[in-house]
């Protein structure tokens, strides 16, 4: 039995538009020319059920900061710049057998409303028939893991904090850093 991957808040730039992309690479703005500044990373996992079968019907809206720490939401009044060809939200689905492929940027870290700094992470929203998931994806061995508001307060909500993290992984493309995170839903 796999342990469910745990519940977080929408945070507060939840997508206020819904994704123009269903593109999982956020490595390019739809319609334009130029790259997202900042380090490619390619994120691999499935979606599974606690028994570890497959949900290919699995839906996910992923949305995050751009390398400054900045997201695309009108809310955000962060100062780090906008970068013009990085969308940092899109919908996209699953294959057959749950697995996923995100391409993007690392998230910056960036101050959040009361005034800690977040670490870098991405956020998920994973629906699949009657049951929804939102939760936050964070790196590994990043120096603000230990401070972070929701990260560093897990295991005090008998959550697995290392369960949040994903792992470094393997890839063949030149200049891009890997990383392998599973999602288990309650189903």
């Amino acid at each position: 039995m796999l342990k469910p991957t745990g519940q977080e808040t929408l945070g507060p730039y939840y997508p206020v538009r819904a994704p123009t992309s269903h593109d999982p690479d956020l490595t390019h703005f739809p319609g334009r020319k130029g790259h997202a500044q900042g380090q490619i990373i390619e994120i691999t996992g499935r979606v599974l059920d606690t028994s570890g079968r497959p949900l290919p019907q699995a839906e996910l809206v992923i949305w995050q900061a751009n390398a400054a720490g900045r997201y695309t939401n009108p809310l955000d009044k962060n100062t780090a710049p906008l970068d013009p060809n990085f969308l940092g939200v899109a919908s996209f689905g699953v294959a057959r057998d749950g697995a996923f492929r995100l391409r993007t940027v690392k998230p910056g870290a960036y101050p959040e409303p009361s005034g800690t700094l977040r670490t870098p992470h991405i956020h998920f929203d994973v629906t699949n028939s009657d049951y929804r998931l939102v939760t936050q994806m964070y790196f590994p061995g990043e120096d603000l893991n230990a401070k972070d508001l929701l990260l560093s307060t897990l295991a005090a909500r008998r959550r697995d904090p290392n369960a949040a993290i994903c792992q470094p992984a393997t890839t063949s493309e030149p200049g891009v850093t890997a990383f392998r995170w599973d999602i288990i839903l309650l189903t």
